[in-house]
């Protein structure tokens, strides 16, 4: 290990807030910002690949993948300068192929970048207000073009290239929307914004035309060619049903989201959208995402799902966890995987299915491998039985990571935030600081239980020993042991003054060292409770510690960004950081590296023993400051945690690159906890499993029996249905090819009548088209005499540009000459002052430091005197070394407070030298100004060229343009035809709708009158059965009786008696029966007829209704239509006023042209007061008339829809007379 190397083997985290921060390599490869780098992950197989950013790099701000998948650009900030880089992904390890030159970066970081579709352009769009698009050819770092960006107000802002031009760049942001083409080094713009500006967050290509964009006000807009083409607007979405009563009742409650939360569900914002072959996604609202996809019928984008993401059940809160902002979507190259990152460090993915699979509307998102540290990280510890790590952070989460396999084997969330972790060497508990309580934890099979609470608050270190049988804790600036078997306090260490940041374990569990933010360093005796030895340096914060292996020398790292070696009670070393904070170290078991982690997030490796000399090897790693570090007990590998919520964990290896071979190499435990209560209910349903699965088979046989029962009846019934059906089916045929061969001959006439009118229409079409060719040609002849005319005098015109240019140019530099001597000697005066400034101050630095110390030797001498007098009146001055200790305290009191004062005359320093980096700063940018007006000087030459190239195309355009004016007037005829023709259609159709009506009523009423006799002659044949019924009931009753009578055949009175009684019971019962029969016949028939009367009603009022929905419809109709008409004729005019409008403006500018030469030669003074007026006459007596006409059309237009009312309100009041009667 004496030349030892790391390299990142796993990365537990993710970067929010990155443009493009997501996106696939391949189909199960995903790259996404990471720390200080980007990592690929490879979702099946675990593994990691990170690839470190550049040096001083404090995060990437945005990345973006070319579409071959070879290369990766990445924008960050290096110290404070913006960097682009481009990396080659093709190799195993992704290696760094171009860093664009920072001189002709913009001043500003890249907000956003994108390559070209062949791979060798690179935008890079840096945010407004001073927002700059600039294209690079990346391969040979040359800036192709640049153009600035003007906008209202900041925010976000995103470039793309169009997927099949490779110089099309589109560009939004707040209030733009901007097109450039890129050509011979310049972006010009293609598309005219129109409209009401909008702050477009996000956009995606669709097509190699269409670009959707989303808006902070829920809005969809979709461009085509720049011109927007269709726009929808998107509701805020709440959570399905299932969570929403839940969040109703927290609404009551009082536990609902804070203000800013209530402010966002106020409105709708789109954050992300992104293009899929079949349409778009999008997210309108926090934790879902839209899937629209294209209709076919009228090109227009409809929504198919909703994707919401999962409540995290480890949380306190799942509620809110589902409800995070969506930053980025990507999806996968086969467009079967969805992956989504939101602001909240966390990254999901989603299966694609078709729509026409899925029943359901809402879908969820899942995790992709498993939840993510939102906050920064105060605690790591790993155990020597496992291959695990814990992990606390300030979101509250406490989790158990496994960096074997790569994957979270707990995780849980608690109410409170965690300061520190401990895992138990066993890894089977853990101990936990938290801001109420210490808390002994068990680290179950699927669970974490609370074991055992300490009441020891906002508990900031506490460590298990290396036996596990003791832990300490640090409580504020006392140290308390336990025994973890018995929880009872065993020892209190205390002298520290300040705050105890960092404790550790020697290796047999005998010492005991400390380290607090007064520079003290402690090491105790545990057997004793007392120290050994001390070090103490009180210009120094200790934040971190490190013992070797038999515990003789102490590392310790501080605020004074040293590294240095104790032993002893004596700093042997001090390693200067070089201009960085040290925050952690670490030592191998070995004892020959020292690991170092810095406040930047970089990783250094340094050999033992030390050297003065800058002698260690630096690795890029996190994106802020690095909280915790450990080496595992077999030197494998080195476990990281870092303020920006990553755990990197690094394997260690040879400088050959051979990997470190510990002595032994360890088996680990595989043995878990579980609750006896788990197991129980385990057990029990597994029980309630078998015996489901039991009666499901049951079930399930029986059900496949009834069902092949009724598939046979069924198949039986279907194939005598289908042979009927064939037999009709071949009847029709029959019929339908006889009218086919009727109607073909009908056809053919038609067509050979169509043909011989085309023939004249050709040959009329011909003659008129000979006859305006001649007529253009004439026209064409008489323009390039004119055109020949003009060149002419805008030659003189630009001679005399370019003259008065030059005094304009001269007097500038002159002015600005002026401007920058005033500003240099203001400059100096002001260098003059700060260094007046800054001598005083040192000045008085000097005295305060000589005026301490005098007084401090003074007080050393007088408490030395103090304490030889006191030892020897020991016994009589008891109560004298009472008020003596306060006087100690007040007198340290002081020295702080000096100490103090010294520190805030240092800040005061520190921020004379900031103003007088801000001075400097000034003068670049005046320089910069300098720069910039040479630049418009340079660009205002070639504003003259393009006026010239502007000219020429002007006299091309005048020709082409008169041609369009006679064909919109062409095509305005065309249209007044095809309304008059839609008129007619329409009165057409609208006398077919009353005969279909008139006939359908009837049809209507001939269906009732058979539906009711129908169920009258039911009601006939039911009675007739119950009178057959009771016949035959009253038969068995008269042949029972008869039967009981013929036992008296023998006794003649009884039988006389038999026969009276069936007498009375069977010859006067009968009337009785009929009678009742007939009354209730009457009753019967009663109600019929009040049921059909109701029947008739009801009939009567549907019709009615329908007849009255039938009219609004068919009324809605022709008003759309109307308005659809209305609109065509205003486009149309509206394209003819532009083109009148670039006629007039060609012919003004040839008449002032004419006028200026003219004004020239008699009078040049009055050349601004004449031009304006020629050029305001034209235009307001063409808007009168246009006004006028427009009046016109509206009363036309209004007298139009009045007869249609008209029209539409007669017919209606006849049929509703004709129902009334």
């Amino acid at each position: 290990m004496a030349g030892a190397a790391v390299l990142p083997v796993a990365v537990f985290g993710c970067r929010p807030r990155v443009a493009g921060g997501v996106c696939f390599l391949e189909e199960q490869v995903v790259l996404h910002a990471a720390g200080a780098g980007c990592l690929r992950l490879h979702l099946e197989h675990k593994w990691h690949n990170f690839i470190p950013g550049t040096e001083k790099s404090r995060g990437v701000q945005a990345l973006a993948v070319s579409p071959d998948r070879r290369f990766l650009a990445v924008s960050e900030a290096a110290g404070q300068q913006p960097v682009l880089a481009v990396y080659e992904l093709t190799a195993e390890r992704a290696r760094r192929r171009k860093v664009l030159s920072g001189e002709e970066l913009p001043a500003r970081l890249a907000v956003s970048l994108a390559f070209s579709p062949d791979s060798r352009l690179l935008a890079a769009a840096t945010a407004p207000p001073e927002g700059q698009l600039s294209c690079w050819l990346w391969e040979k770092q040359q800036l192709a073009a640049a153009v600035r960006l003007q906008a209202a107000g900041g925010g976000p802002c995103q470039v793309s290239f169009n997927p099949q031009d490779n110089t099309q760049v589109c560009i939004t942001g707040n209030g733009f929307f901007k097109l450039f083409k890129y050509s011979e080094g310049y972006l010009k713009q293609m598309n005219l914004q129109r409209g009401q500006p909008e702050n477009y967050l996000c956009h995606a290509w669709l097509s190699e035309e269409e670009v959707i964009c989303g808006t902070d006000t829920g809005k969809l807009c979709l461009f085509e060619t720049g011109e927007l083409h269709w726009e929808t607007s998107l509701e805020y979405r709440k959570t399905p049903r299932n969570q929403e009563e839940d969040t109703t009742k927290e609404y009551e409650s009082g536990l609902a989201f804070e203000d800013n939360d209530l402010q966002q569900h106020s409105l709708p914002q789109i954050s992300a959208v992104a293009a899929y072959s079949k349409g778009f996604a999008c997210s309108p609202s926090p934790g879902v995402v839209l899937l629209f996809e294209k209709t076919g019928e009228k090109e227009v984008y409809e929504e198919r799902q909703e994707v919401w993401l999962p409540q995290d059940l480890f949380s306190t809160e799942p509620k809110k966890s589902s409800r995070q902002d969506i930053t980025c979507i990507c999806f996968s190259p086969s467009e079967e995987m969805m992956v989504v990152s939101t602001n909240k460090n966390q990254l999901y993915m989603f299966t694609m299915f078709s729509t026409k699979l899925i029943r359901e509307k809402i879908s969820y998102f899942a995790y992709m491998n498993f939840p993510l540290h939102s906050n920064s990280i105060t605690g790591l510890d790993m155990c020597i039985w496992k291959p695990i790590l814990a992990t606390c952070s300030l979101d509250r989460s406490v989790r158990i990571w496994n960096y074997k396999t790569n994957t979270l084997q707990l995780c849980k969330e608690y109410q409170e935030e965690a300061y520190t972790v401990s895992l138990h060497p066993t890894g089977l508990f853990c101990l936990v600081g938290f801001s109420d309580k210490l808390r002994f934890i068990s680290l179950l099979y699927e669970d974490m239980h609370v074991f055992k609470e300490f009441a020891v608050k906002k508990c900031r270190e506490c460590l298990f020993s290396n036996g596990g049988h003791l832990f300490a804790a640090v409580n504020g600036n006392v140290i308390q042991i336990y025994s973890s078997i018995t929880f009872e306090n065993v020892t209190n260490l205390k002298g520290h003054t300040g705050k105890v940041h960092a404790i550790k374990w020697s290796a047999d569990d005998t010492k005991f060292v400390s380290c607090d933010t007064h520079g003290a360093v402690y090491e105790w005796n545990l057997s004793t409770g007392k120290k050994e030895s001390e070090c103490v340096l009180k210009t120094c914060m200790y934040s971190s510690i490190s013992l070797t292996y038999d515990a003789k020398i102490i590392f310790a790292v501080g605020s004074d960004q040293t590294l240095k070696e104790i032993s002893e009670s004596l700093i042997q070393h001090e390693v200067p950081a070089y201009d960085v904070v040290y925050t952690t170290v670490a030592v191998s078991r070995s004892g020959r590296v020292i690991f170092v982690g810095t406040s930047l997030g970089t990783i250094r490796a340094m050999k033992y023993p030390l050297t003065l000399k800058k002698d260690f090897s630096e690795y890029q790693a996190h994106a802020g400051a690095v909280t915790k570090m450990t080496v595992t007990s077999d030197d494998q590998f080195l476990l990281t945690a870092s303020e920006d919520g990553c755990v990197f964990i690094w394997k260690v290896y040879d400088k050959e690159g051979v990997g470190v071979k510990g002595e032994q190499e360890l088996e680990y435990a595989e043995e878990v906890l579980i609750m006896r209560s788990d197991i129980d209910e385990k057990s029990q349903a597994i029980l309630d499993l078998q015996i489901c699965v039991r009666d499901l088979k049951t079930e399930s046989d029986y059900e496949l029996r009834l069902k092949d029962m009724y598939c046979e009846g069924k198949i039986k019934v279907l194939e005598e249905n289908f042979a009927q059906e064939i037999d009709s089916l071949k009847t029709k045929h029959q019929i339908l090819q006889e009218e086919k061969e009727k109607q073909q001959l009908q056809y053919k006439v038609q067509l050979s009548e169509l043909m011989d009118k085309q023939a004249r229409e050709v040959q009329q079409l011909e003659s008129d088209s000979s006859q305006k060719l001649s007529m253009e040609n004439e026209k064409y002849q008489e323009l390039q005499v004119k055109s020949q005319k003009m060149e002419e005098e805008y030659e003189k015109q630009l001679h005399n540009l370019e003259e008065s240019k030059i005094r304009a140019v001269a007097e500038l530099k002159e002015h600005y000459e002026k401007k920058l001597k005033h500003k240099s000697v203001q400059l100096e005066e002001a260098k003059e002052n700060i260094r007046k400034q800054i001598e005083a101050r040192e000045e008085m630095e000097k005295q305060i430091y000589e005026d301490g110390d005098k007084e401090i030797s003074e007080l050393k001498d007088k408490y030395e005197k103090q304490l030889l007098e006191e030892k020897e009146s020991n016994m009589q001055l008891k109560g004298e070394i009472g008020v003596m200790n306060k006087r100690l305290n007040s007198l340290q009191k002081e020295l702080k407070d000096r100490n103090r004062d010294i520190e805030e005359m240092r800040l005061e320093q520190q921020k004379l030298q900031d103003i007088i980096k801000s001075l400097e700063k000034d003068i670049l940018a005046l320089k910069t100004d300098v720069k910039e007006r040479t630049e418009t000087i340079l660009e205002k030459e070639k504003h003259v060229y393009d006026l010239k190239m502007k000219n020429q195309e002007l006299q091309n355009f005048k020709f082409v343009l008169s041609y369009r004016i006679e064909e919109f007037k062409k095509q305005i005829e065309s249209r007044e035809n095809d309304i008059e023709t839609m008129k007619k259609q329409i009165s057409e159709m609208e006398e077919q709708l009353e005969q279909f009506r008139k006939e359908s009523v009837e049809l209507k009423l001939t269906i009732t009158q058979l539906q009711q006799k129908q169920k009258a002659t039911a009601g006939e044949v039911h009675k007739e059965m119950e009178k057959k019924q009771n016949m035959e009931t009253l038969i068995k009753r008269f042949k029972a009786d008869l039967h009981n009578c013929v036992r008296f055949i023998n006794d003649s009175k009884q039988m006389k008696d038999g026969i009276r009684e069936l007498y009375t019971k069977y010859v006067h019962q009968p009337g009785m029966v009929e009678a009742q029969a007939e009354d209730t016949d009457l009753q019967q028939q009663y109600k019929k007829q009040q049921e059909y009367n109701e029947r008739n009603l009801a009939v009567l009022r549907k019709k009615s209704m329908k007849d009255t929905e039938m009219h609004h419809t068919a009324y809605m109709r022709i008003m759309q239509e109307n308005t659809s008409l209305i609109k065509e004729i205003n486009d149309l005019r509206q394209e003819l006023r532009v083109a009148n409008a670039q006629v007039h403006d060609l012919q003004s500018a040839l008449r002032l042209n004419k006028n200026k030469k003219a004004i020239q030669d008699t009078a040049p003074s009055s050349e601004l007061l004449s031009s304006p007026a020629v050029l305001r006459l034209n235009p307001e007596m063409e808007h009168e008339k246009i006004i006028e006409m427009q009046q016109l059309e509206i009363q036309y237009l209004r007298d139009q829809i009045q007869e249609m009312e008209q029209a539409l309100n007669c017919p209606g009041s006849v049929s509703f007379s004709q129902k009334s009667s």
